[in-house]
């Protein structure tokens, strides 16, 4: 019976130890800009996120889909419980019409690896 419930409390330690570390929350993944001047110059928006594990978070890259659309995170750890932001940068000069780009983020995070974020929007052609 000692035996069985050595076994026991080891295998729930295990389990308690897989649920600990960083993990990452997004309240928002998606951001529309509406409609865009295409020579209005660079639009931005800053995603925030917030470490909601027990252990510091790393945003290890962030990459966009296009070389219109420049991601900027943060390269110190974000301990747990605090937030921080992605500033996401989109660049409309010489791209009138719908846009749709993604910026896939990828973490240190126990269970949410890689997070895609998202922006739309038109662009009106310049005249």
């Amino acid at each position: 019976m000692k035996k069985f419930l050595s076994l026991l409390l080891l295998a729930v330690c295990g389990l308690m130890a897989s649920a600990a570390g960083p993990a990452v929350e997004f309240p928002e993944l998606v951001h529309d800009f509406g409609t865009i001047a295409e020579n209005g110059g660079a639009v931005s928006h800053e995603f925030s996120f917030t470490n909601t594990g027990d252990a510091p978070l790393m945003i290890v890259n962030a990459s966009a889909s296009c070389g219109c659309t420049r991601p900027d995170f943060p390269k110190k750890p974000i301990k747990a419980g605090k937030s921080d932001r992605i500033k996401v940068t989109f660049l409309p000069a010489g791209r009138p019409g719908e846009f749709n780009k993604t910026v896939t983020i990828r973490t240190n995070a126990k269970t949410t690896k890689k997070v895609t974020l998202r922006i739309k929007g038109f662009v009106t052609p310049a005249k």
